[in-house]
């Protein structure tokens, strides 16, 4: 297997996931990440890998000694630089939007094309320092296979959380690798500039390595989400970390020297015309900036020190970053050659050569709207020709149109794209569903009519979303609460944090009132250890899926306290019956023709899950005879309004549960069908005040009451 050997590692300790130990010391004022972290974990090379960071320290030798002979690489030239985000990302924000990264690029040819305003403002003792670099930067068009694409590749994978130890960065470049979208293989680091933006790096903001002779690994750069850009997850005051990176990947120390603390001791970055410092992690004033010597102010708003004012390269750092990128040491010198950038597609107008786009929803009810975006590539993009089965309007030359869907139906979306000789095209077949009109109460979905999860979605009943693309929802036979089927999802084996989920079409409770709609389900589920927490969620939509809100969440330690080591199927006994009364004001919203429902389930490493029966019922039928009512547990008490009542029955019953002030006073009651065994109700008590309250518990036979805390 070939070698892979990491720029700069995770973290200095051995601690793991998004909450890790981080030097304070090293985050800029106000930030809760450490800024930069390349000298500090270059001291790991020395146990970890030594042989690379001998590499990495006789290339500074010998680019040191180059630079006295320097005469700044031909400096009239300008080098381009091209550029590929990986975006290494498991469906949360940490997937940014194109529009962020081509606002990095566009910083990234501002500050080293000095045409940042800013550098017309710094302090006086450097006025007419801030120089250009002459460095401009491309995003690469052609992958190394040579497909097309728009210099960003994504990756769905857990490991967009650092996963510890000294090489996390080579783990979570190697899965980009392993499993982009657009070319599955190496990305040499002598034809890109490869950039990984992901969730975690280790507790850092971002981190790269001086030229050298190792992997691709350590000649990438890692950067936070968000800390690309000044948009999207990112702001102003985060915008220039690539640049800071960059200017350590183009042999920059930090102005105060090789480490990574700022504010401990003066020190040099080995450039004339930086003053020694001991570095800022805020913007002082020019007193506050003789630190070192009462008499020289230091260059607290330069790019490679830690201040929010950052806004200058100096000519001495300039012909550092130039003989950097013109030197056969560190395996910069290739890459800005005409003959690389033609092969990678860092050109002036790279060709048009995709038709691409998305869209805000994909499933919807009769008489929506959808809005569709233009994702072509390579910009710009001259002219647009969009054709809509079933849609109004049926074709439109709009960028980004909106489209209105009044009959049901599975329709397909097709878009042409023109810059002169170029016209891509891409259809997209069966892209759009449109949902037949919600059928009335009751409702029940044990899954018996469908063979597999594919014909159920064929059918418009039920839609699964998976964006780990591992293991999702599925119809199975292998257990059921009644009947022969459930659906089963195989959370034992995957690893990491994931989400998956499943929604039903439309159900019509337009027709319902507020105390008698109860909706219900059984689950059944293992944890794998003790320590897993995972969440089962329920949400409800009255707007066919526009919005969701949250009105049951079901963490695993509520669900069970038992766990299985292997791959795990329930028994008849393991089923629990889950209700949802619609008691309270705030179910006004899910009481229209539209209505939907989604189950979400958050796993981290556990074991299996299924669920089955799900019922939507009217509750207002007389009551029956009642048998035994026992084990009756409320939790968590105190609670924040969303409080959830256990309890277990010899025999399917109703019950009534109501909700009574101190002095007794009924607040609210609702009518639920209870099953034999267990069973869960979850209230939601949000527009009580703080303060104590009772649930009354009634069958026909027995009263159960229990006070309870709202905090």
């Amino acid at each position: 297997m070939k070698k892979i050997y990491l720029g700069l590692a995770s973290l200095l300790f051995s601690t793991i996931g998004i909450g890790q130990t981080f030097n304070s010391q090293n985050a800029r004022q106000g930030e809760s990440v450490e800024y930069c972290r390349q000298h500090t974990l270059l001291e790991q090379y020395k146990t970890h890998d030594p042989a690379l960071y001998n590499t990495i320290m006789q290339g500074q030798a010998q680019l040191n000694a180059e630079m006295k002979n320097s005469n700044a690489a031909k400096a009239d030239e300008i080098y381009t630089i091209p550029v590929v985000f990986h975006i290494i990302h498991n469906g949360g924000s940490e997937n940014i939007s194109d529009e962020q990264i081509y606002d990095q690029v566009a910083i990234l040819n501002r500050d080293y094309r000095r045409l940042n305003a800013d550098a017309d403002n710094v302090n006086s003792n450097f006025t007419g320092m801030p120089a250009d670099v002459k460095i401009e930067f491309k995003l690469a068009t052609k992958a190394p296979n040579g497909a097309c694409f728009k210099g960003i590749t994504r990756t769905v994978s857990a490991l967009t959380v650092d996963p510890g130890g000294w090489n996390g960065g080579a783990q979570q470049l190697q899965a980009i690798f392993n499993g982009n979208d657009v070319y599955q293989g190496t990305w040499a680091h002598n034809k890109y500039l490869n950039v990984v933006v992901a969730k975690n790096i280790g507790g850092a903001a971002g981190y790269t390595m001086y030229p050298n002779g190792g992997g691709t690994a350590s000649n990438s750069i890692f950067i936070l989400s968000t800390y690309v850009g000044s948009i999207g997850t990112s702001s102003t005051s985060t915008s220039r970390a690539l640049t800071h990176e960059i200017g350590h990947w183009l042999n920059l120390s930090h102005v105060w020297g090789d480490n990574n603390d700022p504010g401990q001791a003066c020190g040099n970055d080995g450039v004339s015309d930086t003053p020694i410092t001991k570095g800022f992690t805020f913007c002082p004033n020019e007193n506050g900036a003789k630190v070192c010597d009462p008499n020289i102010v230091e260059n607290y708003e330069n790019y490679m020190d830690y201040s929010y004012c950052s806004k200058m390269f100096t000519p001495g750092q300039v012909t550092r970053m130039r003989t950097a990128i013109t030197s056969s040491t560190g395996g910069r010198s290739n890459i800005w050659t005409t003959a690389n950038l033609n092969a990678v597609g860092a050109v002036d107008n790279p060709p048009l050569c995709k038709a691409e786009f998305s869209s805000d929803k994909r499933i919807i009810c009769t008489g929506q709207s959808i809005q569709f975006t233009d994702m072509s590539f390579n910009l710009p993009i001259a002219s647009w020709t969009w054709t809509f089965d079933g849609g109004s309007p049926a074709t439109s030359t709009a960028q980004n149109p909106v489209v209105t869907y009044n009959t049901p139906g599975v329709y397909n979306v097709k878009l042409v794209a023109t810059r002169g000789s170029d016209s891509p095209s891409e259809t997209k077949t069966g892209y759009i569903v449109v949902l037949e009109p919600g059928t009335g109460l009751p409702y029940f979905e044990g899954f018996e009519g469908y063979s597999n999860m594919a014909e159920a979605t064929s059918q418009k009943k039920l839609f699964v979303n998976n964006p780990g693309n591992n293991a999702a929802f599925e119809i199975t036979t292998t257990a059921a609460n009644s009947g022969a089927k459930s659906i089963k999802l195989g959370n034992f084996g995957q690893s990491g944090q994931n989400l998956d989920e499943f929604t039903s079409n439309a159900i019509d409770l337009s027709a319902g009132s507020i105390n008698n709609v109860n909706f219900s389900f059984k689950y059944a589920y293992r944890k794998r250890q003790s320590t897993n927490i995972e969440y089962l969620k329920v949400y409800f939509s009255g707007d066919c899926g526009d919005t969701w809100v949250l009105r049951k969440p079901l963490s695993s330690s509520a669900m069970t306290s038992q766990t299985a080591t292997s791959a795990w199927t329930p028994t008849a006994s393991d089923w629990v019956n889950v209700d949802i009364p619609f008691n309270s004001g705030v179910y006004n919203q899910f009481l229209t023709a539209n209505f939907r429902y989604k189950f979400a389930f958050e796993g981290n490493e556990g074991n299996n899950i299924y669920i089955d029966d799900i019922n939507l019922t009217a509750t207002n039928a007389g009551v029956e005879s009642l048998e035994t009512l026992n084990n009756v547990v409320l939790y968590p008490n105190p609670n924040d309004g969303q409080v959830n009542l256990s309890f277990g029955l010899e025999a399917a019953q109703k019950l009534t549960v109501k909700v009574l002030d101190i002095s007794g006073k009924e607040l609210k009651s609702s009518t639920i069908q209870g099953v034999a065994g267990n069973n869960i109700v979850s209230l939601d008590n949000t527009e009580f005040t703080a303060g104590l309250y009772f649930i009354k518990l009634s069958t026909e036979t027995t009263n159960k009451t229990i006070q309870f805390i709202k905090k």
